[in-house]
C-alpha cells in the first residue's frame, strides 16, 4: 500500500513535472515568434522611412522610434509619418495651382511696378518667395494691421455686412462662442441678402462646430466644409495631423484679411498660456486676388466646386483690382503640396541679407537646422537678434524644446524675451527696416514642413514700422533671460528640455 502510494506520488510529479516543461516551451516558443515579429517589422520599416522621409534628422527620429520600440512607433508612422496627401490628391493640388492664377491682366500692373521698385538685394528675396510659393509680388496695396482682437471682429463683421456678392473664410480654428456666434450671425445675414457665403474649416481646428454652429450656419444658407477630415478610414488620403492652418477672409474680391487670428475668442486656452494675442491685416488692392486664389484652391480641393472656370465668374471672384495705395505685398502659401524645404530657406536669406537687427516672434519655436544656424551666425556677427516668445506654453512638450533652441542661441549670443501678458500668437519677422513678414506660420518644423500656411512678407517701410512698433510693444512687456536666470533653472528642466529636443524633429 506505501508503495503504490509512493508510485503514485511519483506519477502525479512526473505529470506536473512534464506539464510545466510543456507551458514554459510554449512561452519560449511565442517569445521567439515575438522577437521574429518585432524585428521583421523594424526590418520592413527600415526601407520605408528611409525612401519616405527626406530630412535626416526627421528620418532618423522615426527610425529610433520604431527600432526602440516597434508594436508602438509602425502604428505612430503609418498615421503620423510622411508628408502625405494621397497621390491623386497631390497631383489634383498642382494642377489647381497652374489652373487658378487670377486673371493676368487683372494684375500685370501692380506687378509690373512692384518689380520696378524693388532694388536688387530684394529682387532675391521676392525671387525666392515666388518660387516656394507661385505668387509674386505685386504694388498698390493698402494695408491695415491690428493687434486688438476685438478690433479684428468688428471690422470682419462690418465688412460681411456690407457684402453685395461673396464672402469666403478659411480659418483653421473656429469656435462656438461669442466671437464664433458673432461672425456666424453676419454671415447667415448676409446669406439671407442673396450675398454667397462659403465657410472652409480646419476638421480638426474647427471640429466643435460640427455638432450645432456649422448645421444651424447650413440650414440659413451659409456653405460650411470641414478640411482635411482626421478620420483613420480615410487613412489612404494622407497622414492624419496634416492640417490646414490658414487664415483668410475675403469680401466680394475686394477686401482681404490674414494673419494670425481664428475665429474664436482671445481668452480661447486661457486656463494653461493666458489669454492670445494676435496680428491681422486688412488689405484692399491687388494682393486681395492672391488670398482669393488660395481659398478657391482650397475650396475645390475639398469639394470639388469649380468657382473660377470661365472669364464671366473669373470676374466675379477676381475683379480688376483697385490700386488701394502705395504698399507692395507678396502672398507666400506653403504646404506639403509644394517645395517646403524652400519657405526656411527664404527665413534664411532674409536673416542672413540683415546688417544690425533681427527680430522674431512665435508663439512655438522649433527651428530646422538651417534657421537654427542663421539666427546662431548673426549673432556671431554682432547683430542684435531678439526671440520673442510666450512665458507660459498650451503645449509644454514644444515649449520644452522651443527653450532648449533658445538655451542654445543665447549661448551665442541671441537675446531671448519672454512675453507675460498672455500666449503671443503673433508669427512676425524683420530685419533692419527692410524686411517684414508675418502670417499663419510659426517657427517651426511643423509649419515649415508639413501644414497648409500662408504668409506674407514686405519691403514697404511704413508696414515694416507698423510691425516694428508692435513688437517693441511685445518687448516692453517681456521678461529677459539672462545668464543669472538660466543658471537658476531646475535642473529637471533642463533633463526635460534635453529630452524634448529628441523629438523635436516630429514635433
Amino acid at each position: 500500500m506505501v508503495r503504490g502510494r509512493r508510485a503514485d506520488t511519483r506519477r502525479k510529479r512526473g505529470t506536473r513535472g512534464q506539464t510545466g516543461k510543456d507551458g514554459s516551451s510554449m512561452e519560449s516558443r511565442w517569445a521567439w515568434w515575438l522577437a521574429v515579429a518585432g524585428w521583421t517589422v523594424r526590418v520592413v520599416m527600415f526601407p520605408v522611412i528611409v525612401l519616405s522621409v527626406r530630412r535626416p534628422t526627421t528620418c532618423l527620429a522615426w527610425l529610433a522610434v520604431v527600432f526602440f520600440e516597434p508594436w508602438v512607433g509602425a502604428p505612430l508612422y503609418a498615421l503620423l509619418g510622411g508628408i502625405r496627401l494621397g497621390r491623386r490628391r497631390l497631383e489634383q493640388r498642382v494642377r489647381l495651382a497652374l489652373r487658378y492664377h487670377p486673371p493676368a491682366t487683372s494684375t500685370q500692373q501692380a506687378i509690373t511696378e512692384a518689380e520696378r521698385r524693388l532694388k536688387a538685394d530684394r529682387r532675391v528675396l521676392a525671387g525666392l518667395a515666388q518660387r516656394v510659393g507661385g505668387l509674386p509680388p505685386v504694388s498698390g496695396n493698402a494695408v491695415t494691421l491690428t493687434a486688438d482682437s476685438q478690433a479684428f471682429v468688428d471690422q470682419l463683421i462690418a465688412d460681411i455686412d456690407a457684402a453685395t456678392d461673396h464672402a469666403h473664410l478659411l480659418f483653421y480654428i473656429y469656435r462656438d462662442d461669442y466671437v464664433g456666434r458673432a461672425v456666424s450671425d453676419a454671415l447667415i445675414r448676409a446669406a439671407a441678402r442673396g450675398v454667397t457665403c462659403r465657410v472652409l474649416v480646419d476638421a480638426v481646428g474647427a471640429r466643435p462646430i460640427a455638432r450645432r454652429l456649422a448645421p444651424q450656419m447650413q440650414r440659413q444658407g451659409v456653405q460650411v466644409v470641414f478640411a482635411l477630415p482626421a478620420n483613420v478610414i480615410r487613412r489612404r488620403f494622407a497622414r492624419i495631423d496634416v492640417r490646414n492652418h490658414r487664415k483668410i477672409a475675403v469680401i466680394d474680391g475686394r477686401i482681404g484679411y490674414t494673419g494670425s487670428q481664428n475665429i474664436v475668442e482671445p481668452t480661447y486656452g486661457h486656463r494653461r498660456a493666458g489669454e492670445w494675442h494676435d496680428i491681422m491685416a486688412r488689405i484692399r488692392g491687388p494682393a486681395v486676388n492672391h488670398l482669393q486664389q488660395i481659398f478657391v484652391e482650397d475650396w475645390f480641393y475639398e469639394t470639388g466646386e469649380p468657382l473660377a472656370p470661365d472669364d464671366a465668374v473669373g470676374q466675379r471672384y477676381f475683379p480688376v483690382p483697385e490700386q488701394a495705395g502705395e504698399t507692395t505685398l507678396q502672398v507666400i502659401p506653403t504646404g506639403p503640396d509644394r517645395p517646403t524645404e524652400n519657405f526656411s530657406y527664404l527665413m534664411v536669406e532674409a536673416i542672413h541679407q540683415a546688417r544690425r537687427r533681427v527680430v522674431v516672434t512665435s508663439p512655438y519655436f522649433v527651428p530646422d537646422e538651417p534657421l537654427f544656424l542663421a539666427l546662431k551666425l548673426a549673432a556671431l556677427r554682432g547683430l542684435d537678434v531678439r526671440i520673442i516668445l510666450p512665458k507660459k506654453s498650451d503645449h509644454p512638450v514644444v515649449h520644452a524644446a522651443a527653450m532648449f533652441y533658445c538655451r542654445e542661441l543665447f549661448n551665442s549670443g541671441v537675446r531671448i524675451l519672454r512675453y507675460r501678458d498672455g500666449l503671443l500668437h503673433a508669427k512676425t519677422l524683420t530685419t533692419d527696416e527692410r524686411f517684414g513678414f508675418f502670417g499663419t506660420a510659426n517657427f517651426d518644423i511643423r509649419s515649415f514642413h508639413l501644414n497648409f500656411e500662408v504668409n506674407v512678407q514686405t519691403f514697404d517701410p511704413d508696414l515694416i514700422h507698423q510691425l516694428l512698433a508692435l513688437q517693441e510693444d511685445y518687448i516692453r512687456r517681456c521678461d529677459e533671460m539672462t545668464a543669472l536666470v538660466w543658471h537658476r533653472r531646475p535642473r529637471w528642466k533642463y533633463l526635460a528640455e534635453e529630452c524634448a529636443k529628441l523629438l523635436s524633429p516630429l514635433l
